[in-house]
């Protein structure tokens, strides 16, 4: 083959020759001093002459390609015919027949899909390259197809067309940069399997189920170019009926962020246990986020329903307002007060509230949910009030409803996480498994007596069995007797039954908290919460807001 009639048309091959006839030198120039003066000292007529270099037009193309440790063939016309392969390309392949077709000369070309690549080169005139392809060698090479036209002529025919254009196929081994990026991609895959198994499993693996409401969540962690976030979210049972949500974002990506979240998840649930109002709850996450990595924030929102007081207590480090939806539709945001994210320290946490009445929706969210790169963070939210304000059915339903409403899809660029509760419309025969009882407690040597008249009353009319109503009607005493003794007015009986609890709850306005201790024999108190204690399945206390304290126990019903 006379590779001297072949012109390559490589990219950026005619801006470097451009390049180099604007910037060599011509003889006179060289002459008239505009070598440096440092380097023109040193030239004198004593100096040997340097040797000649030959011109790159001077080389023998040939030889060059024969040499070159790529992979190169040059095809030839429309059917692209073998003109040439240099010798690299026989060492990978073997010996190929000159003339033969592509397709039945270089059929390695067809697994990496290289033969439709041949006829786009050959129309369009332009080069086209495919990276990192693996051939049936077993190795990956990049292939570059470059148009060629015979020198000093366009490629054309008399009708126009480009009959005697070649395409030079150039291949390069990166077997060894594919097994990098393979390996690299195989251990960001592990890391990110790691992390979103860590973020699973610290995750509940089964959410409670309070009496009172009906609880469903749902975690997607974002896509496989992105790392696991530490979203995380919980419901835990306070006893006396009232019930803590929590959901909450780490700040940051991958296993880091999910170990953070799971200390800060435990964290939760063990200051819940104190029944602590929902700003104190964070207080201490505050300072605990901090020790935990001082660069790390993270953004919270802990609510209390109490169903009782037919409202969520809540209070919010960073995080997304709270969403409640009522009976009729209509689509309430949780106002402030919304603190700075955990770790930051310096702030007072402070809570507020916003009612959940009966047949109402509550939905908590962390941002990958609504936020968008495209969009304002406020749009994110009002969009999803609107998929809100329509979506009917069950908590899982609405979870389901809202992630597809929001687009969130398995590679979606962020975690997302949906914690969605409903206060049920108790209506029919399921109205009679939740009734409430209260009774105002005036004082005097008549206080307990009354109490216990009233509580014997409600608990023979809500029909439970003789035993159950005896030890119901002796934790009241011992309850309100407490309260007589140690509490100050105002002081309140109240009597709750669910479909598997009867909880019995004192209340008054001291807030010294009680604790169970042991009674000596001389002594003349000290056996009321003792006794409660080993008659009740659960027994607690906790601070109200506003002053005062809370008393209660509970029984756990048998099933019919």
């Amino acid at each position: 083959m006379n590779f001297t009639r072949w012109s390559a048309r490589l990219p950026g091959t005619q801006r470097r020759a451009a390049a180099r006839t604007d910037t060599a030198l011509s003889p006179d120039r060289r002459a008239d001093g505009s070598v440096p003066a440092a380097r023109a000292e040193q030239l004198t007529d004593e100096d040997p002459p340097a040797p000649e270099v030959p011109s790159v037009d001077e080389l023998p193309v040939r030889d060059v390609l024969d040499r070159v440790p790529a992979l190169v063939a040059l095809l030839h016309g429309p059917e692209h015919r073998l003109a040439y392969v240099n010798d690299a390309y026989v060492s990978a392949f073997g010996r190929r027949d000159l003339g033969a077709r592509a397709r039945e000369a270089l059929p390695e070309l067809d697994e990496p899909g290289l033969f439709p690549l041949l006829d786009q080169v050959q129309r369009s005139g332009r080069p086209r390259t495919l990276k990192s392809r693996k051939a049936p060698d077993g190795r990956s090479y990049t292939f570059t197809c470059t148009p060629v036209t015979e020198t000093g002529d366009d490629g054309r025919d008399g009708r126009g067309g480009r009959n005697d254009r070649g395409v030079l196929v150039f291949a390069t081994d990166v077997t060894d940069h594919a097994e990098a990026a393979g390996r690299l991609r195989a251990s960001e895959r592990s890391q990110r399997e790691t992390a979103v198994t860590l973020q699973r499993s610290l995750l509940p693996q089964k959410l409670e189920e309070p009496d009172d409401l009906r609880v469903a969540a749902t975690y997607h962690p974002g896509g496989t170019e992105a790392a696991v976030g530490g979203d995380w979210y919980d419901v835990i049972t306070l006893g006396g009926g009232r019930t803590a949500l929590v959901i909450g974002d780490v700040m940051g990506r991958g296993v880091r962020a999910a170990a953070v979240m799971g200390q800060l998840r435990t964290a939760v649930r063990a200051y819940a246990r104190l029944d602590l109002p929902p700003h104190e709850v964070l207080q201490l996450l505050d300072g605990l986020a901090a020790e935990i990595d001082a660069n790390q924030i993270a953004t919270c929102v802990y609510a209390i329903h109490d169903p009782n007081e037919g409202r969520l207590v809540y209070a919010s480090a960073g995080h997304l307002p709270i969403l409640v939806r009522d009976e009729n539709g209509t689509v309430q945001r949780a106002d402030e007060p919304t603190g700075p994210p955990l770790g930051t320290g310096g702030w007072l946490h402070t809570s507020g509230s916003i009612a959940l009445p009966p047949g109402s929706t509550a939905v908590l969210y962390t941002d990958g949910l609504v936020e968008r790169r495209d969009e304002d963070l406020d749009e994110g939210i009002a969009a999803l009030e609107r998929a809100l304000s329509g979506a009917g059915g069950s908590p899982q339903v609405v979870c389901d409803r809202l992630i597809r409403s929001a687009g969130v899809t398995p590679d979606h660029d962020d975690d997302v996480a949906v914690l969605v509760l409903q206060h049920p419309a108790r209506r029919g025969a399921d109205a009679e498994l939740f009734r409430n009882a209260a009774l105002e407690l005036l004082g005097g040597v008549e206080a307990a007596p009354r109490a216990r008249a009233f509580a014997s009353g409600v608990l023979t009319s809500w029909r439970f069995p003789t035993d159950l109503h005896d030890l119901g009607v002796l934790a009241t005493s011992e309850l309100v007797a407490n309260s007589l003794q140690h509490g100050t007015p105002p002081m309140r009986l109240r009597l709750r039954r669910t479909d598997r609890r009867l909880i019995i709850e004192v209340t008054d306005g001291d807030d010294h908290l009680p604790r169970r201790r042991r009674a000596e024999p001389g002594d003349e108190s000290g056996r009321g919460i003792a006794i409660v204690a080993t008659i009740a399945t659960n027994w607690g206390s906790r601070r109200t807001p506003g002053g005062g304290k809370a008393v209660w126990c509970e029984f756990v019903l048998q099933k019919p």
